[in-house]
């Protein structure tokens, strides 16, 4: 008998993994105030109802996008969301302007979607997505707990 494909999960491994997948509360999810830095170039910053506050520059949302093109190519390349591509090894890379968005949108009462300079725009960052992925010692602590990793 073949055991080829069958994982054995330690109980407290099992408990950090539906940690991460647990739904928020409401409250944690919801926008209060929701600013794109546009003009400055420097990013998003959301007031959640919760009083909690995150904070993403323009560069680490598009290497977080979200989108199933964006999400493969990272899991190939095995990058984190908002982790750059690795640079190329060529001996005289060209310059490639950093990622900013020329316009951003509201998808609704759940997601914000941004035009990207290069073009992209498949990406929808729900409310949850963005605060599950919010940068804040506070918030990268506790993933790294669930996920039994230090900092």
């Amino acid at each position: 008998m073949s055991h080829e494909g069958i994982r054995f999960v330690a109980r407290d491994e099992e408990t950090r993994a539906g940690a991460e997948n647990r739904p928020l509360p409401r409250i944690a999810v919801t926008p209060e105030k929701v600013r794109v830095l546009l003009t400055e170039g420097k990013g998003l910053e959301i007031d959640w109802q919760d009083g909690h506050k995150s904070a993403w520059s323009f560069a680490w949302l598009r290497a977080a996008c979200p989108c199933a093109t964006c999400v493969e190519e990272r899991t190939l390349e095995g990058r984190k969301p908002g982790e750059a591509k690795p640079k190329p090894t060529e001996l005289l890379p060209l310059y490639a302007p950093p990622a900013k968005p020329k316009s951003a949108q509201a998808v609704g009462r759940y997601a914000i979607q941004f035009h990207w300079s290069d073009g992209h725009s498949g990406g929808i960052y729900s409310w949850e997505y963005l605060r599950r992925m919010c940068l804040c010692q506070e918030c990268a602590f506790g993933r790294d707990e669930a996920r039994g990793t230090p900092n």
